[in-house]
């Protein structure tokens, strides 16, 4: 399941090898000020291709805020959020078709 937490309850979607990867956020009260900018300090601090241990792929990770929010302010709707993959390489991933990933 890729649905986590209680009062504010995230849901995941996408793929490292796909178009992207996001996640809903419901139980966001309206009023509060949010934007990308809020967010993107999270994304870059664990940004792939800064150390050996993560993926080398040079990917921005540009986070996006599809919908929950307007001008900057949460709605009180779920706040739908995704990072678009620019650096996919589907048949990286073309032997574990039938290997499940561990």
């Amino acid at each position: 399941m890729s649905v986590y937490g209680s009062i504010f309850r995230v849901s995941t979607f996408g793929e490292s090898h796909g178009i992207g990867v996001g996640c809903i956020v419901d139980g966001v009260p309206p009023g509060l000020k949010l934007t990308e900018e809020d967010v993107q300090p999270q994304l870059t601090r664990r940004r792939p291709g800064q150390s050996s241990l993560t993926t080398q792929r040079q990917e921005g990770d540009v986070v996006s805020i599809l919908s929950g929010t307007e001008n900057g302010v949460t709605l009180g709707t779920p706040v739908a959020m995704i990072v678009r993959n620019q650096d996919q390489r589907k048949f990286d991933y073309a032997n574990t078709s039938s290997i499940p990933r561990q």
